[in-house]
């Protein structure tokens, strides 16, 4: 069986990592979505929330499952026997920064495996943060996150003035 992690904050999740997710899903038996702190940013919406977009966008897929995890991301994979992570890249600059963390793993976690995947054109411009922005500043964000985000933030309009 192929297993795959795809690790992250998402803080909150959007549609570029909406479709690493399902493409993810075609090429592994099995994927294990980890959510976790950033811990050089404040977080928004917390990990329970974050937690939640996700199941709800994936409740009827048997072969996601999405935990939160804390520490090295190298010691949730031993525990969790999976040796493959998947990692979206937007632009160059994603890949110089998870070149480095890959080769960085494979040192603490000889087994680790990176998968790279790239973005569709349509969502390189997308980031959290720029959509944590567009938020806050009343910006149309519809079409950049799923529908878990958007029922929850009609429901909670007023915390992100």
């Amino acid at each position: 069986m192929k297993k795959a992690i795809y690790p992250g904050s998402f803080d909150p999740v959007t549609c570029g990592h909406i479709d690493i997710i399902n493409r993810s899903l075609r090429l592994f038996d099995s994927l294990l979505i980890a959510v976790t702190n950033n811990t050089r940013k404040q977080a928004t919406f917390s990990i329970e929330d974050r937690i939640s977009f996700i199941r709800k966008e994936y409740e009827n897929v048997p072969q996601l499952e999405v935990l939160p995890f804390e520490g090295l991301l190298t010691d949730f994979m031993k525990e969790k026997n999976i040796s493959t992570a998947i990692r979206g890249i937007r632009v160059f600059s994603d890949f110089e920064y998870e070149f480095q963390m890959a080769l960085t793993n494979k040192q603490l976690f000889p087994e680790f495996e990176a998968v790279f995947l790239l973005s569709e054109i349509s969502h390189t411009n997308l980031s959290s943060s720029l959509i944590k922005d567009i938020i806050r500043f009343h910006g149309a964000y519809d079409s950049f996150v799923p529908e878990s985000v958007k029922q929850y933030l009609s429901l909670h309009k007023k915390e992100f003035v």
